[in-house]
């Protein structure tokens, strides 16, 4: 093939859509959708640096995979039905193996949650993928960071720290099969759309755990001028997670890798106690776990009881791009 970026895209991102509000994807100046009305347009912007956001020996297929997941993750975190991408990626060279698997992952996951790709660019460099997603919300349901109140309880899906430990098992080399469900999830993250955009029924405070928990609530708490108090006892950790900790880490549980490294993608919600039991109805629905970690405070400080009553603190929390 020419190796011009107009051949790569025609070649490897011209993908068939059966959305009718797509009006002009590629082959203009913009793309052009429309809106329905009632709806809100939430849009969003990851970028994934090779390296930095995935391991250089990461698949093509993991890496368009997790591209378009947090990026997904980050519309649901705000109840939005994600509808269109755009799609940046730089290159060092044109690997027609390496472009046909990241094209086919890219091209399965746009397809299952109805998703058009409708532009975005190609230029040669080192590589990384940078995603605007977009997606849409009815205009009075919409999840945000600042509408937690004092007496709501603190909920989060699926488990924390699996991507931690599965990053500490490709970065250390440990080949062992019992810790293969944690790089999955490192590599696999699973954005909660279909149960967000049911949720927005009964809530309207929520983030997504891209830097962890502790960050990610804290961004929420300050939002909300309030604060939290969270029972690490109740933090979920899988059985793969628990393992690593007994295995490598001499029994004890590194909660800074739990709360604090982030990667999981999880979402991190506050609700009312009336609507517990339907949130949990709700996700008994969808099969995700639902664990209730604590509850909103008055006083504007998030508070980490473990399980002696003691307060731990976590100084330097979250992912930091220019640390």
């Amino acid at each position: 093939m020419n190796n011009s970026e107009f051949d790569v895209i025609k070649k490897y991102f011209s993908f068939s859509s059966d959305r009718d509000d797509v009006v002009i994807a590629a082959g203009d100046d913009c793309a052009a959708v429309t809106v329905s009305p009632g709806k809100k347009l939430l849009i969003t912007t990851d970028t994934l640096i090779s390296g930095v956001h995935f391991p250089e020996e990461t698949s093509p297929e993991d890496i368009a995979y997790k591209s378009l997941m947090v990026n997904l993750s980050d519309l649901a975190a705000m109840g939005a039905t994600p509808a269109w991408v755009t799609l940046a990626i730089t290159l060092p060279d044109i690997d027609e193996a390496w472009l046909s698997a990241f094209s086919l992952e890219f091209s399965s996951v746009l397809s299952a949650f109805n998703i058009s790709l409708i532009g975005g660019d190609t230029t040669k460099g080192a590589l990384s993928i940078t995603i605007q997603a977009m997606g849409l919300c009815d205009e009075n349901r919409m999840m945000r960071r600042d509408r937690a109140k004092p007496g709501d309880k603190v909920f989060v899906t699926g488990f924390l720290g699996d991507a931690a430990v599965g990053l500490k098992a490709v970065v250390g080399g440990l080949n062992d099969e019992k810790l293969s469900a944690c790089v999955e999830r490192l590599n696999r993250p699973e954005a909660r759309a279909s149960f967000a955009e049911e949720l927005t029924q009964y809530v309207r405070c929520a983030i997504d755990l891209s830097d962890g928990l502790a960050a990610d609530l804290g961004h929420v708490l300050d939002a909300s001028s309030c604060g939290a108090r969270i029972q690490l006892s109740d933090v979920p950790i899988s059985l793969a997670a628990r393992y690593y900790f007994i295995r490598y880490n001499i029994s004890v549980t590194d909660w800074s890798m739990v709360i604090a490294q982030g990667d999981d993608y999880e979402l991190c919600f506050t609700a009312s106690t009336d609507d517990e039991s339907a949130i949990k109805t709700l996700a008994e629905k969808h099969r995700l776990k639902l664990s209730c970690i604590g509850v909103v405070t008055q006083e504007t400080k998030l508070e980490f009881i473990a399980a002696d009553n003691e307060i731990m603190k976590f100084p330097d929390t979250g992912f930091k791009h220019f640390s």
